[in-house]
């Protein structure tokens, strides 16, 4: 009878060892495979991807790449993880453009891109196959006696990106250029104050044709206006158009974001990205996301554009002035779904 008991308590140890290793492992697998899920989800999401949804305006990459300074105009490169952006100083008497690179979960300290620091260097804008960078400048032009921005381009090598190229005519000129963003077909839009506009500065573009670029073409009365017209972002099929456009009458603020749409070769009426977009302040430098997934744009909005709900002492009006949102230029993202435009004859971006 001892001996059977004995003999039961033994099978009955080494059932229960082997219930536990099996728990064990089984647990150990559920583990593995949550964090192979977690390891794919984090090697497909981009840099700049968000795990809530952003309904509202967020500052990117805040203390990071949007500070107390003056930042605007970012540009991805095809897999998110580099980022061109331009920093200016508070009168826009320079901008340079610079690079931060995203690694181990952050964004580096930003550095000056190598082909900028001496000149006015601005709107940097990749190709969506990363084998271009266009930005605008104000360097010397050989034969040009009077400086102005032009539109300048640097195609991609094993190296790094070759030295800058001007454009040339017929897309700059002998006034100045800004914006440059390229469809996939290759043809250019920008904006110009060129003679012969429709008001101080109009949109234009420039189809590539058997490789080369045809004479600018003036986007017309639906588009450009005796006012303002900036800063020009196409869609890469063309089907819409997103510009800066100020001195319009509902406007928001200085500058803000319209959106116009391609119907059978002609352009909607602008209508305005409404108030989650444009603010009292100015808005401008739109882009979309390498994924389609997110708007990036910057705006000048501040924490002194509604009255303040409280006295500052001196340590916190300080701590306003040098972060952001202190009225400088910021970059703010949002789900790109936050662009559909309720209006008659504007059904959204596709």
């Amino acid at each position: 009878m001892t001996q059977r008991s004995s003999t039961y308590d033994v099978w009955s140890i080494m059932l229960g060892i082997a219930i536990i290793i099996i728990a064990l492992m089984l647990w150990c697998l559920a583990f593995a495979s949550q964090n192979v899920a977690a390891q794919t989800t984090n090697a497909t999401k981009h840099p700049y991807g968000s795990d809530e949804s952003l309904s509202e305006p967020r500052i990117f990459a805040e203390g990071a790449i949007s500070t107390g300074d003056f930042e605007s105009h970012p540009a991805f490169s095809p897999d998110g993880k580099t980022l061109y952006f331009v920093r200016s100083t508070p009168n826009f008497s320079l901008w340079t453009i610079l690079v931060s690179r995203f690694a181990e979960g952050r964004w580096s300290t930003p550095e000056v891109a190598p082909f900028s620091g001496q000149y006015s260097d601005a709107d940097p804008f990749i190709t969506s196959d990363g084998s271009r960078l266009y930005f605008i400048s104000n360097r010397p032009v050989v034969g040009k006696s009077t400086p102005d921005l032009d539109i300048w381009v640097m195609e991609k090598t094993a190296a790094g990106w070759s030295e800058p190229k001007n454009v040339g005519a017929p897309i700059n000129s002998s006034g100045s250029e800004w914006y440059p963003t390229v469809a996939a077909s290759g043809t250019i839009y920008f904006g110009s104050d060129r003679e012969g506009g429709k008001g101080r500065t109009d949109i234009y573009r420039s189809r590539f044709v058997n490789g080369k670029y045809t004479e600018a073409e003036n986007l017309g009365d639906a588009i450009n206006t005796q006012a303002n017209e900036f800063e020009p972002l196409i869609a890469p099929d063309e089907s819409f158009l997103i510009i800066m456009a100020g001195g319009r009458s509902d406007a928001r603020g200085g500058w803000d974001l319209y959106i116009s749409y391609n119907r059978n070769g002609m352009w909607t009426k602008p209508a305005n990205l409404g108030d989650k977009i444009n603010s009292s302040g100015n808005e401008y430098s739109p882009i979309i996301s390498p994924d389609s997934k997110y708007f990036f744009w910057t705006s000048t909005r501040g924490f002194a554009d509604k009255p303040l709900e409280k006295r500052l002492n001196y340590q916190g009006l300080m701590n306003r002035l040098r972060s952001p949102r202190n009225g400088l230029g910021d970059i703010y993202q949002i789900d790109i779904g936050e662009l559909l435009v309720d209006k008659p004859g504007n059904d959204g971006i596709r």
